[in-house]
C-alpha cells in the first residue's frame, strides 16, 4: 500500500495526547502528508450511532453477536458521542463488579463502521482514529474477548482505554488488589505502592505511548507485519505494563532490523 496521506482523528477527552507532537513525529517518521481532524464520532447520525451501540459486549465469553439496543442505550451512546469526556463516568474493570457493567465494543465491528462512513474512502490515505473507547476483539484461541490498544487495518483504532487496560499489571499487584477487595478495602492503596509502574487514566506517558502504536499501524500497512517479538523495539506486543514501559519510554526506538525496514521504506 502506497500511502500519501494519513488523518488523525483527535481524541479531546484526552489532553495528554499531543496532537502536534504525534504529526511531527509522522512526518519524521514517513515522507507523507498528515491532517489533523476532530473526534470521529461526534457528528455521526442517529442510525450510525445505533449501530455502534449494536457493537457493544455484554458476554465477553462469546463471539459477537449484535447487540439489540433499547432507547436508553441509545440515548447513552449518543452522549457518549456528541461528548467522549462522558465515556469517562461509566465504570473502570477495576471497580466493576461484572465485567458486563465496563462499557465495551468489538473493535472489528466498530472499524467497519468507521470504514463505511468515511467519505471518498482511498487505499493512498491511512485513517487512524484515537478514541478513548474501548475497543476489545474474540480470540477463538481460549474462547474470550481481550482487550486491544490497537487494531491495525485501514482505518486504524488506537483506544486509550485499551492501552491503559489491556497489558496487564504486576502479578503482585493483582494478588495485593485481590486481598484488598477480600477486606472490603479499596485498591487506592495498592496503585498508590505501584505507581509508575504501570499507566493510568490522564496518565502524561500516554502521548509517547502513543507514537509506538503509529509505528505498528504504519508498519502493518507498509509491509503487512505491524508486531516484533524483541522487547528492545517500539513494534514489540506488549501484554504487560512494564513490556510497554520499558519498549515505549525506556528505550523509544526501533530495533536494528525494522528500523532498516522504514529506512528503506522512505
Amino acid at each position: 500500500m502506497n500511502v500519501r496521506k494519513i488523518i488523525l482523528y483527535d481524541e479531546p477527552a484526552v489532553p495528554e495526547i499531543n496532537v502536534s507532537e504525534l504529526v511531527n513525529f509522522l512526518k519524521k517518521t514517513i515522507p507523507v502528508e498528515v491532517v489533523v481532524k476532530d473526534n470521529f464520532f461526534k457528528e455521526l447520525s442517529t442510525k450510525q450511532i445505533q449501530q455502534i451501540s449494536e457493537s457493544r459486549i455484554f458476554e465477553i465469553k462469546r463471539p459477537f453477536q449484535r447487540n439489540d439496543p433499547n432507547q436508553t442505550d441509545l440515548k447513552l451512546e449518543e452522549q457518549f458521542c456528541r461528548s467522549s469526556k462522558i465515556m469517562e463516568q461509566t465504570k473502570k474493570p477495576e471497580d466493576a463488579t461484572d465485567i458486563s457493567e465496563v462499557v465495551m465494543y468489538d473493535g472489528f465491528e466498530i472499524q467497519k463502521i468507521i470504514r463505511n462512513n468515511l467519505a471518498n474512502f482511498d487505499n493512498q490515505t491511512l485513517h487512524v482514529v484515537l478514541t478513548n473507547r474501548f475497543t476489545c476483539t474474540y480470540d477463538e484461541s481460549d474462547a474470550r474477548y481481550h482487550g486491544r490498544a490497537v487494531i491495525c487495518s485501514n482505518p486504524a483504532i488506537i483506544s486509550t482505554t485499551g492501552i491503559i487496560e489491556a497489558p496487564a499489571k504486576s502479578r503482585q499487584f493483582y494478588i495485593e488488589a485481590i486481598a484488598n477487595k477480600a477486606q472490603k478495602l479499596g485498591i487506592e492503596s495498592v496503585k498508590n505502592k505501584h505507581r509508575g509502574k504501570f499507566l493510568e487514566y490522564h496518565d502524561e506517558r500516554l502521548s509517547k505511548i502513543v507514537e509506538g502504536y503509529l509505528l505498528q499501524v504504519i508498519f502493518y500497512i507498509l509491509t503487512g507485519e505491524s508486531f516484533c517479538d524483541y522487547l528492545d523495539c517500539r513494534l514489540n506486543n506488549a501484554h504487560w505494563q512494564k513490556d510497554l514501559l520499558y519498549s515505549q519510554i525506556q528505550i523509544r526506538k526501533l530495533c536494528h532490523k525494522h528500523q532498516e525496514v522504514l529506512n528503506s521504506l522512505r
